[in-house]
């Protein structure tokens, strides 16, 4: 379930900009999935960090303004 969840987000943010906008403010991952968890996604930093990293994603911010480039189309 969990794995579904990260899934779902990262593919909901690479749908919307406004989705993914509100996420690329958190600074950390705890925050990250705080708010994940406020809109409903249920994952922790471990699982989120496991799949980014299979994917080849990375969570750190870049560019400006600060964005991540985590997200699935």
């Amino acid at each position: 379930m969990a794995r579904k969840d990260v899934e779902n987000l990262l593919i909901a943010g690479g749908e919307d900009k406004h989705f993914r906008a509100k996420y690329n403010v958190p600074a950390t991952m705890d925050e990250f999935v705080t708010l994940a968890a406020e809109d409903g996604y249920n994952f922790t930093v471990e699982e989120l960090d496991k799949i980014l990293k299979e994917s080849g994603d990375v969570f750190d911010k870049n560019g400006n303004p600060p964005k991540r480039s985590i997200w699935w189309a």
